[in-house]
């Protein structure tokens, strides 16, 4: 296995170097200037000029993409001017915000769809196994900004039920935290509870008819416990390899939940740095959220190899 995660390791140095490499260049496709950006309209050109020279943004493209490459191996992710910081700390930052909305919508998604699916395939063409079915169909379908909007309209505008902007503090109390939660984590959980439901029902399909499922009935084991202890734990590989993928689009889809419910995250921090031509605070966001994507797919790679000891370290089976 050891041989297995280093070789993984390995492969994904290119991919993060094309990361690097082309959001690098589609910074520096964002129309407007960076220094004029950075200190307003009544700037003089002298003071846009000196503030070029301060943010490297003088020298020859190449020069800069070289000095980055270079930052980065030495640890220096480059300096965010709209926030008057390195960018690592300021990333840092933010990731607590992001991580909590993220893992809590992810896990309500595994809650909800993970029983959905073992129902629907338990009871398969019922009335039960085509709502689910279509619910999930729909859940997938749903774009995430609409489904964000439409939760605000409904429990903010309309109802007054929950808040709709911003974090919520602990010195008001548990309950304001958690009630500023609950829209942006329903509105991440949505599509992976519906993907989880569809892929738990079909992976359940083909283990509830395999040959050992009916030699369990045959013994007269109770038909509950060959359904969530035999059958479910049999039908767990593909789930598994679904949330390592859910992970990583939830953690994407943060950018679009943070801008609607205003959530202080990582999803935000980049649109503020887009706006603010913020070249450094972008680069460093996307290859955070590029080495996330990476390291949640090597873990999934090393679950699912302790899960389904039939697949060898080398990607082939036994």
């Amino acid at each position: 296995m050891a041989k297995t995660i280093l070789k993984r390791i390995l492969q994904t140095i290119p991919v993060l170097f094309v990361v690097v490499t082309i959001t690098f260049v589609l910074t520096r496709m964002i129309p407007g200037d960076p220094a004029a950006q950075m200190l307003g309209p009544q700037a003089s050109p002298d003071a846009i000029a000196t503030m070029r020279v301060k943010m490297g943004l003088d020298e020859p493209m190449l020069t800069q993409y070289i000095n980055y490459l270079v930052g980065i191996l030495h640890g220096n992710f480059g300096y965010s001017y709209s926030y008057s910081g390195p960018v690592m700390p300021i990333i840092l930052s933010r990731l607590p915000s992001t991580l909590s909305i993220t893992l809590t919508g992810l896990v309500l998604a595994l809650l909800v769809g993970v029983p959905i699916g073992v129902v629907s395939a338990v009871r398969q063409n019922t009335i039960f196994d085509y709502v689910f079915m279509v619910l999930a169909l729909v859940g997938v379908s749903m774009p995430i900004f609409w489904l964000g909007l439409m939760l605000v309209l409904t429990f903010s505008v309309n109802l007054g039920w929950l808040p709709a902007m911003g974090m919520g503090a602990m010195s008001k109390g548990v309950w304001d935290v958690i009630s500023h939660m609950i829209l942006p984590c329903f509105c991440l959980a949505t599509i992976p509870a519906a993907t989880f439901a569809r892929i738990t029902r079909s992976s359940m399909l083909e283990t509830i008819n395999g040959e050992y499922i009916k030699a369990l009935r045959a013994r007269g084991i109770k038909e509950s416990k060959i359904i969530w202890k035999h059958a479910l734990k049999n039908a767990l590989p593909p789930i598994v390899t679904v949330l390592g993928l859910q992970l990583a689009s939830a953690f994407a889809g943060a950018i679009l939940t943070e801008t609607i419910f205003s959530w202080p995250g990582l999803g935000t921090l980049i649109v503020n740095a887009v706006n603010g031509r913020d070249y450094s605070l972008i680069q460093g966001v996307v290859l955070f959220s590029a080495v996330v994507f990476v390291f949640v797919n090597l873990v999934v790679d090393i679950v699912y190899m302790v899960i389904n000891p039939k697949v060898n370290y080398e990607g082939g089976s036994n």
